[in-house]
């Protein structure tokens, strides 16, 4: 299994009390401690403008401009957004984007790209809010484009949201190129959500990877949706890496966990959030597969495993001021899934060897 984590940039409220002149620091010295462990596969961040849950006065840090940002200061960990929403910008223009990331970072980039769904901030910056049925096919056309420009290094296409018209892309990306990379895309392309009949459809015929829900059943039912739609389009199921992105509260024992808990309702309240707002989101952490003791979320991982899920993405809200829980998720959980000559030192610490 393969492990990612979310660095804090402002969205989920994640930087409340920082000091904006400190943000950049936070979030680099944070990128790079995890550019320093190879446990971690890939850091991440949100492609959102507008704080969640509630659109409020404070941080949300750009995607993209961290995207290179977080380019120019790793070496070794992979990158990525989960997930890009393809209407906030030409397909093309954001193809030469990732291209260029991709070439700062040395082939590091993954393309997590979806079809968009927070009304509020669509409307603020005078998108509109199409209809779920044209977001999904400007998303289907948007992949089209950007596979056809990195592979190619030329977009020519004629849909019903995007026409681009001999639009160059060079250089290319390094991946599919002078890096490995996906031999369908280039960059690997990561098809976020879980809509039945178009989302996983697209999916089955563009994706390297998926990203839809982590609770156990329902990420069951999705696969096997997904699988019927690979068989329809003559595609490999095994061929895409089923990923789930998952809210960790992780404690040594039960009543850490509970302090874990209390911390983030605290957390929330100090952003000047409804009480009913606090509890909903204090209870869509409690509920997730990932809270618990090191032993309780082993078992949920080794659960997914089991249903065909092996990439997970992680959430630390407390990160930005405390990192004992990611440590402890490094010390007690990661090295579980990893063979003895894989794992990054920690595992002959926990092991005695």
């Amino acid at each position: 299994m393969k492990f990612g984590l979310f660095i804090p940039q402002g969205w989920r409220q994640d930087l409340v009390g920082i000091d904006p002149a400190q943000h950049w620091g936070v979030m680099a010295g944070l990128a790079r401690r995890v550019d320093g462990n190879p446990d971690w596969e890939s850091i991440w961040v949100y492609d959102h403008v507008h704080t969640v849950p509630r659109p409020i006065e404070e941080t949300t840090h750009e995607a993209w401009s961290l995207m290179a940002a977080f380019a120019g200061v790793t070496g070794r960990v992979r990158l990525g957004q989960m997930c890009t929403c393809m209407g906030y910008r030409n397909p093309a223009y954001l193809a030469k984007v990732a291209a260029t990331v991709d070439v700062i970072s040395e082939g590091r980039l993954e393309m997590g790209i979806g079809a968009g769904w927070y009304e509020h901030e669509w409307r603020a910056y005078g998108y509109g809010f199409p209809s779920a049925g044209e977001r999904l096919q400007a998303l289907r056309e948007g992949v089209e484009i950007m596979q056809q420009m990195w592979t190619t290094g030329y977009g020519n296409y004629a849909g019903e949201h995007f026409t681009v018209d001999g639009a160059m892309c060079f250089p290319r990306p390094l991946q599919g190129d002078s890096a490995p990379g996906s031999p369908r895309n280039g960059i690997p392309v990561w098809i976020a959500g879980g809509g039945e009949k178009k989302t996983l459809r697209i999916a089955a015929e563009y994706a390297d990877y998926t990203n839809f829900s982590g609770m156990p059943e329902e990420f069951s039912a999705k696969s096997e949706i997904l699988r019927a739609h690979c068989a329809d389009v003559g595609r490999e199921f095994e061929d895409i890496v089923r990923s789930a992105n998952f809210n960790a509260v992780i404690g040594r024992d039960d009543a850490e966990v509970q302090e874990r808990l209390a911390w983030i309702r605290d957390h929330y309240t100090s952003a000047g959030l409804p009480e009913d707002v606090v509890e909903s989101t204090v209870k869509s952490f409690a509920d997730g597969p990932l809270v618990g003791t090191p032993e309780q979320i082993i078992e949920a991982l080794v659960d997914l495993r089991s249903r065909g899920m092996t990439y997970a993405i992680t959430y630390f809200v407390e990160q930005a001021y405390d990192l004992s829980g990611v440590e402890l998720f490094e010390q007690a959980v990661i090295p579980a899934f990893m063979e003895r000559e894989q794992h990054g030192g920690m595992w002959h610490f926990l092991h005695g060897r």
